[in-house]
This record gives C-alpha cells, structure tokens and sequence, in this order.
C-alpha cells in the first residue's frame, strides 16, 4: 500500500470518527431537550429522590432496586428487569404494556428518534461523575413544578413563613418580611419535607404554584407542625 492512499485512510477514518462523536453529541443534546419533560420527577444526582427515583447509575440497576426510593410499586419490584438500552427503550416507548400495573403517569414517548436522543443523553449524563449528576436541579425559589427542589434549610425572608390564620373560606399567610398574602382555602397546600433539603422545624416555606400565581405550597418539616401553625382568625 502506497503511502498516499495510507495517509487518506487514516484521513477518512479520522473524519468518520469525528462524524460520530458529532452526532453522538447532536443526539445528546436533543436528548437533554426532551429531558426537561422528566426533571419535575427526576433527579440526575446520586439518592436525591422527587416523585421519581434518581436516575443517576441507571444503566444495568434492577428496576424497582433503589435502596434510598421507598415509592416503587409492586409490579416494578416484582419485574425483576434490568435497565439496559432496550429495557429503557421499551419502558419509554410504552410503560404499561412493558411493566402493567406500574404507577408512572408517563404515558411513553412513541417518536423512535426522540426516544433514541433521550436515551443517548441519559447514557452520558447518568454517569459517576459527570457534571450533571453533581449539579443540584433547585438553588431558587421558583414555580412549583418546574423541576426545582430548593433547599428550605437557609431562606429567604419573603418565602419564610412566620404566621397563618384561617378566617371562613380564606387562609391569610404572613411572611417574614412582613407581607400577608390572602388565598382561597382550596387553592393553598399544606406538604412537609423531612428530606434534609426541607425547611427548619418552626421555620415552614410558601412556594408559588399556578400559571396565575394564585396558589401556592406551605412546607413544614413535620406534619404535626401543620394543626399547631395554623390560628382561626378573623
């Protein structure tokens, strides 16, 4: 073999190579486009739980086999399935004709391309170490539901919680800074958050929750600070 056409195979396996990495990456980065669907319910970080169980380490984990996520139905547990690429590729496409009787509210994502970026950038980004997975997904106060989990531990006076009464139909919550919010009794949620994010016992937080930011989420440590904060005041 002459040593032009040596160099040029090199060339071209280079440029190959290169190509692939490329739409690896292309297909990662749309993959992290449709994980934003998944971070209401999804960490990527080690043990930090939400709705979901962490996705971080998914690859060849057991299904149901988180030892920090107490939520997993029966029938997850009892599948004895291993997370692998079709494994995962089977549950995104259609939950409950892959694992019936499962507690996912996902109803799957039937776009073949769609799930194969998803699945391209959950391969990278649920790996030890990598960036994503040691990036907390709160660090604000935020909407409720946008995926965030602030910590509640050190906070703002405008989110902290220093009295609530209830007069008929309305809960009055005053914060630290001052200011009382009025909220119709349905349109206010009592929660707790024993996890070591959650807030200081005596100390709960309102979180904003609607598109019109006419409800919200008062976080208490324990559920037994919920009776004792709340006065009947008119």
């Amino acid at each position: 073999m002459n040593l032009s056409l040596t160099v040029s195979l090199a060339l071209f396996g280079m440029m190959t190579m290169d190509s692939a990495r490329a739409e690896d990456g292309d297909a990662a980065a749309r993959g992290q486009r449709v994980y934003r669907a998944c971070v209401a319910c999804h960490s990527l970080e080690p043990d930090r739980n939400m709705t979901g169980p962490s996705l971080a380490e998914l690859w060849n984990r057991t299904a149901g086999g988180l030892a920090s996520f107490r939520r997993y139905s029966p029938a997850l547990r009892s599948s004895r399935i291993i997370w692998t690429d079709d494994t995962l590729d089977e549950w995104l496409r259609n939950p409950d004709q892959f694992i019936p009787g499962n507690q996912m509210t996902f109803p799957g994502l039937r776009n073949d391309q769609q799930r194969a970026d998803l699945l391209a950038f959950l391969k990278m980004a649920t790996q030890p170490g990598h960036p994503l997975s040691t990036q907390g997904q709160g660090g604000g106060m935020g909407m409720m539901g946008g995926g965030q989990t602030p910590n509640l531990k050190k906070i703002d006076p405008t989110i902290q919680v220093s009295a609530i009464t209830l007069c008929h139909d309305t809960y009055r919550v005053t914060t630290a800074d001052g200011n009382t919010r009025d909220f119709w009794e349905r349109n206010l949620r009592f929660k707790t958050d024993s996890s070591d994010d959650g807030p200081e016992q005596g100390r709960p937080a309102i979180l904003r929750a609607g598109m019109m930011g006419d409800r919200a989420a008062v976080i208490f440590a324990l559920p037994s600070e919920i009776s004792t904060f709340i006065a009947r005041k008119c």
